[in-house]
C-alpha cells in the first residue's frame, strides 16, 4: 500500500493572476450591476455585461440574478437557453449550452477538480457540454467532461460524473438511466 505523503504546501495555482484579477472585477460588476435584480428582469442588460466579459450568448438566453458564473469567457449559451436561480457554473474550462436548454434552479455546472493521484492534488478540467433540448434538474450536479446528448433530462439531485445518451431521463446519485423521454405530440 502505497503511503505517499501529501503536503499542500507546494500546492499552486495554474490559473494565475491575471484569472483571478478578472475573476475579481467580473464578481464586483456582476454584484453591483445585475444581482440585485429580481430573478429574470434585465436579461438584456445582463447578456450585455455577460459579453463584456467574454461570454457567448445566444438570443433569448436568460441568467438569472442569482446565478454565479465564475468566469464568463468560458461561457457559450445558445439560443432559448436558461440558467435558473442560485445556479453555480464553476466554468473553469469552457461550458457550452446548445439551443433550447434548461438548467434549473440550484444546479451545479463543474468543470474542475483536483487530480488526487498527485500529491500536489493539481488543478484538472474538462468542458461540459449541454446539447440541444437537454434540461438539467433542480440541485442536479454535472461533472467535468460531461456531455449531456440531445433532448436528455438529468433528474433533480441527480448527480452525473458520464455521458448522458441523448433523450434519455437520469436520476440518482451516480445517475443512472430511468427511461427514454418521448416527447408526445400537442393535439394528444
Amino acid at each position: 500500500m502505497n503511503q505517499t505523503k501529501i503536503d499542500l504546501s507546494k500546492y499552486e495555482n495554474k490559473l494565475g493572476k491575471k484569472h483571478q484579477i478578472i475573476r475579481l472585477v467580473w464578481g464586483f460588476v456582476w454584484t453591483i450591476c445585475a444581482r440585485w435584480l429580481p430573478r429574470s428582469v434585465g436579461s438584456g442588460w445582463k447578456r450585455m455585461l455577460l459579453r463584456m466579459f467574454g461570454a457567448k450568448m445566444g438570443k433569448n438566453s436568460h441568467v438569472y440574478s442569482s446565478a454565479k458564473v465564475y468566469y464568463p469567457a468560458n461561457l457559450i449559451m445558445g439560443n432559448n437557453t436558461c440558467l435558473a436561480s442560485e445556479v453555480e457554473c464553476y466554468n473553469v474550462a469552457p461550458v457550452i449550452m446548445e439551443d433550447n436548454v434548461t438548467v434549473s434552479q440550484g444546479a451545479y455546472l463543474y468543470t474542475a477538480s483536483h487530480d488526487i493521484t498527485n500529491p500536489l492534488n493539481p488543478l484538472i478540467t474538462a468542458p461540459i457540454v449541454l446539447r440541444d433540448q437537454s434540461w438539467i434538474g433542480a440541485r442536479a450536479y454535472v461533472g467535468m467532461g460531461v456531455t449531456i446528448g440531445q433532448g436528455a433530462v438529468v433528474g433533480a439531485t441527480a448527480s452525473v460524473y458520464k455521458d448522458v445518451e441523448e433523450w434519455t431521463v437520469v436520476g440518482g446519485n451516480p445517475a443512472r438511466i430511468i427511461k427514454k423521454r418521448v416527447i408526445k405530440d400537442e393535439e394528444a
